[in-house]
């Protein structure tokens, strides 16, 4: 055998089959006997069903649990035969020359034990992890704190990603990414699999550095390259993903550094979660908090102009407004209309003048019924309305701005559509018109850009690079663009915003080398649509999540205004348990976690009820209980019925059925 390919999954079930296919496509480039193992965590998306139908020569392990990356990886690796292991990551597309280069790199150097490629993220833009060196006390500082990104080349403060060394070029490193690791079984035989210590993140350096220990070399081989779209299967832009990443540094270092030197890592690694999880959490809560911060000092600079006039033209009592009505009725009043707004939808995609306007008249009339029983603090019913119009005016003039800076228009009820190109045949650029219009994909689609036999050659690509396109069609059906060759043109004639490749017509090879070739101006966003599948992936950030189109079932749960409703629902409920926390606590079989689940739900990392055995949306929080928890039957339900259940809750989601799931489940509020 002379290649063992092993993919870990969990919950990346239209990843994991693209990565597949591409896998199927390289193993018949190769040549030779490759046997492909799927181990499978526990996924709740369908990704079992689907491999068992798309995959039958695929070796699948299904896990009932999740065991963690390392345990997985090493379920396969104990079974593998083949003279060359790899590790790949599900969330990856390799080039169908991608297995016959490597493993003829192997063979051309027997003192490889590991060698990673050249890594693209789904943008085509080099991603710097895919060569690394090892994180010493002294490299590891000048990462978390910031000195590698601020002098990325230099040899000294950019050691983590080897910044100085061409990523075009062959290098010995001492780090390879466990997204794509290629090792030669008779090292893994010597030095042993990867160590099951770590659950996620740092068995790559692990196993990298017991490497070189033993003897053997790493490389980074530019030679061919892959696609990592990188972070679907753990969110790193997440709070947990900072706190698991260095925590599994922790333990490199005390299982490899001498006492004192990893006392030294430790105290940095602390350090940097708690600088790194603050920053996160300061970021998150700007973004969200940000715009209602810049409402409210509009309207109470407007109301102080009002105040002004008001006392100087119409005041009809001598004097002026006492202080305390700036500093603190204005601030309620604001505090009124903001939370009004924000209930009524003021602030949802696409932005709409009516919720704003609604929400501030709620908000307009709560004040004037409540000053009518606060003596004290019962001023002009005009400067209220009057308040109340320039609150409505700051709210939409502000998002005016804000959409006009994004988009250049200011049809601010209007969802901007995508201009979208397909690149591929008529027939798949057919499919891929249905695919977006079954999942209700906001986007105009200008048309196709033909994939002629003779366009996809290096030779006629790079001769005609420079032929401008013709609005008018090449091709009997009317949407024809152009042709491959013309693709750089045709994205600023028609000012797309997106391309879909089809993986039927277009190799994955040339699908990455087109990525690199297109301009980085105007920005375009890459997804593809693999052979015969209903996914078309893609992802616009390294370090953010994939995103995928598919067909979906609309989902009340996650519409704006119930997900607000469930956020209110979660606050004040939170709130009254922990009020009553001295009473309720003794009847929770775990108090520990009845406590910090009332916190993690006040904060907003978790929610009470929500889907625990369904895989939600990236942006869903983790719940404490699942609907299904709140079926009494004499037998435990099937996963299939938990599913089931989970999706009728979320596509038919009320408030009241959050309130009946906690009645039934009070006393595992705790799990």
């Amino acid at each position: 055998m002379k290649l063992s390919v092993v993919v870990v999954n969990y919950n990346v079930c239209y990843f994991l089959e693209q990565a597949l296919l591409s896998v199927r496509r390289a193993v018949e480039k190769l040549g030779q006997p490759v046997e492909v193992f799927v181990v499978d965590n526990n996924s709740a998306d369908g990704s079992v069903a689907m491999v068992q139908a798309r995959f039958p020569e695929v070796v699948l392990i299904a896990n009932h649990t999740n065991p963690g990356f390392s345990k997985a990886n090493n379920q396969a690796l104990r079974r593998a035969t083949g003279q060359y292991q790899l590790l790949l990551n599900p969330d990856t597309v390799v080039e169908e020359d991608t297995f016959r280069a490597c493993c003829a790199f192997m063979d051309a150097h027997p003192e490889c034990g590991g060698l990673g490629v050249k890594m693209l993220d789904g943008q085509g833009r080099f991603l710097p992890e895919s060569k690394r060196a090892l994180p010493t006390p002294t490299v590891a500082f000048y990462k978390m704190f910031g000195l590698a990104r601020l002098l990325p080349r230099s040899r000294t403060f950019g050691r983590y990603h080897l910044g100085f060394l061409s990523p075009d070029e062959t290098h010995e490193v001492e780090v390879l990414s466990g997204a794509f690791m290629l090792l030669r079984k008779a090292a893994l035989d010597e030095i042993g699999l990867l160590d099951e210590d770590y659950f996620m993140y740092g068995e790559d350096i692990d196993l990298s550095y017991r490497l070189t220990q033993g003897g053997w070399k790493n490389y980074y081989y530019p030679g061919t390259r892959i696609i990592h779209y990188k972070g679907e299967s753990t969110k790193r832009t997440s709070v947990n993903f900072v706190f698991v990443f260095y925590r599994a540094m922790v333990i490199f270092a005390r299982k490899h550094f001498a006492p004192g030197r990893a006392g030294l890592f430790s105290l940095l690694i602390n350090a940097a979660i708690w600088l790194r999880a603050g920053a996160a959490l300061l970021e998150r809560l700007a973004v969200r908090v940000a715009p209602l911060l810049l409402d409210a000092g509009l309207i109470w600079g407007g109301m102080y102009f009002l105040k002004t006039y008001w006392e100087r033209n119409h005041k009809f009592a001598p004097g002026n407004y006492p202080p305390q009505y700036m500093e603190v009725v204005v601030p309620a009043y604001i505090l009124v209309w903001l939370t009004s707004a924000y209930l009524s939808g003021a602030y949802d995609r696409p932005v709409k003048t009516s919720r704003v306007v609604r929400g501030v008249f709620v908000g307009t009339l709560v004040i004037s019924a409540a000053s009518n029983f606060l003596d004290a603090w019962r001023f002009s019913k005009a400067l209220i309305i009057l308040g109340g119009v320039w609150a409505v005016a700051a709210l939409v003039g502000r998002q005016l701005v804000a959409h006009f800076i994004k988009y250049r228009d200011l049809r601010l009820s209007e969802r901007r559509q995508k201009n979208i190109a397909i690149v591929g045949s008529g027939p798949e650029s057919r499919r891929v018109r249905q695919l977006l219009e079954a999942a209700g994909v906001q986007a105009r689609v200008i048309g196709y850009v033909n994939v002629a036999p003779e366009a996809t050659t290096p030779a006629v690509a790079a001769a005609d690079a420079h032929a401008a396109p013709s609005p008018l069609p090449h091709s009997p059906l009317e949407d024809a663009l152009g042709e491959l060759r013309q693709l750089a043109d045709i994205i600023h004639l028609y000012a797309l915003d997106e391309l879909i490749f089809c993986g039927k017509d277009l190799p994955a090879s040339q699908i990455i080398a087109l990525m690199l070739s297109l301009p980085a101006d105007p920005p375009v966003a890459y997804k593809i649509l693999p052979e015969d599948s209903q996914y078309i992936i893609g992802s616009s950030n390294k370090d953010t999540p994939g995103d995928y189109y598919t067909l979906d079932i609309a989902l009340s749960l996650y519409q704006p205004q119930q997900a607000r409703a469930k956020r209110l629902l979660d606050v004040v409920s939170s709130a009254g348990l922990l009020l009553l926390a001295p009473l309720l606590i003794w009847w929770q079989p775990r108090k520990e976690g009845f406590l910090r689940n009332c916190l993690e739900v006040l904060l907003g990392n978790r929610t009470w009820v929500g889907l625990r055995y369904t895989t939600g949306p990236a942006q869903a929080v983790p719940a404490v209980l699942s609907p299904a928890d709140a079926v009494a039957t004499v037998t435990p339900l099937t996963e299939v019925t938990q599913r089931r259940l989970e999706l009728l809750y979320a596509k038919d989601y009320e408030p009241g059925m959050d309130l009946s799931v906690l009645w039934r489940c009070w006393r595992r509020l705790g799990q």
